[in-house]
């Protein structure tokens, strides 16, 4: 069942456009000319009950518009929205009673008072039932492991503890879609970890259908299953992670340990060459040879011990397309066969 329905939402700015000088101040008073920024251009996609999608693309793609105009703050200037199966800016306190929402460089929580008094507070705001809010709060407390701080004050908190808390602020009231912005931003290896495994078994416990918006694509490839990449307001991909990696992602490594210093003829497919001692790193260009084919070239005369063939990375293949135009030319003419 789609909870969030977008069908060829487009959202334009008018720009005022300052004329220079004292007389141009003036007669921009009585007559102001405006530059049309298109933000937005035509984005249509379903998101499921349970789904856990990220939702990316370079700084001024559009991401933010468009989450703004799912939650309510802003309106299409054409197109359809429907969120739990309202509009989202004209049902905009019944749109917010159902979702939740979570910025990494910004807190819901009252910094000066314990978070307890915070949980509190929320409850009142969102006319969440007793009953209800001692349960979630016993169970989320104890998935999120907050007890141990859950009567310090806010602004005593760690950044990792701060984003836990902001979490389960953000799922007190049972909302059936949690948009999360930059999450992880400025957290340690560990406290991303944590935070990213805290979102998975959200997901399960409670099905929380899950936006995730971020620049890392390791919280993209650790919790989601599907990716949607915008670029220049325009929608250029809609699909799964694995099938991104096999569409675009090119090279392939070959890790390869030999019995002995190998002998390794000259193969046009293969772009580089790493060893240590008898540890080979072969990259190779998967449309030119396959990796069956090239294992069996090098194991012919060579004594082979152990191999493993890496994918590339998801952060690499998207900072290609983002970077290649003609890549982003590629992904737009394959999304639009979809």
């Amino acid at each position: 069942m789609s909870v969030i329905s977008v069908e060829n939402i487009s959202k334009h700015f008018l720009i005022p456009q300052k004329k220079k000088g004292f007389l141009g101040s003036v007669s921009s008073l009585f007559s102001n000319q405006y530059e049309t920024k298109v933000a937005v251009k035509d984005i249509s996609f379903q998101i499921n009950q349970g789904e856990m999608v990220g939702f990316i693309g370079p700084n001024g793609a559009g991401k933010s518009t468009t989450i703004k105009m799912l939650t309510g703050i802003l309106v299409p200037t054409a197109g359809d929205v429907k969120v739990n199966g309202k509009v989202p800016y004209k049902n905009r306190e019944e749109n917010a009673a159902n979702i939740g929402v979570v910025f990494g460089q910004r807190t819901q929580l009252w910094w000066d008072l314990p978070l307890l008094e915070s949980f509190e507070l929320l409850r009142y705001i969102y006319k969440i039932p007793e009953t209800k809010y001692r349960t979630n709060l016993r169970f989320l407390t104890e998935l999120l492991e907050v007890n141990s701080f859950i009567t310090t004050p806010v602004r005593q908190l760690s950044l990792g503890q701060r984003m836990r808390a902001d979490l389960l602020a953000s799922l007190l009231h049972d909302p059936a879609i949690l948009f999360l912005d930059e999450p992880t931003i400025g957290l340690d290896a560990i406290a991303k970890e944590r935070i990213r495994e805290l979102l998975v078994a959200i997901n399960k416990e409670k099905n929380v259908t899950v936006l995730l918006t971020t620049h890392d694509m390791s919280d993209i490839e650790k919790t989601c299953n599907r990716m949607i990449i915008i670029d220049k307001g325009s929608k250029i991909y809609d699909g799964g992670i694995n099938e991104i990696r096999a569409n675009y992602g090119e090279s392939r490594t070959l890790v390869m340990d030999f019995g002995h210093t190998p002998v390794i003829p000259q193969i046009n497919a293969v772009t580089s060459i790493e060893c240590e001692g008898l540890r080979y790193r072969i990259q190779f260009q998967k449309s030119k040879i396959s990796a069956s084919q090239l294992i069996s070239l090098l194991s012919k005369d060579n004594e082979l011990v152990d191999l493993t063939v890496q994918e590339p990375e998801i952060e690499s293949i998207i900072k290609e397309i983002y970077n290649e135009p003609y890549k982003v030319s590629q992904v737009r003419e394959k999304e639009a066969v979809r």
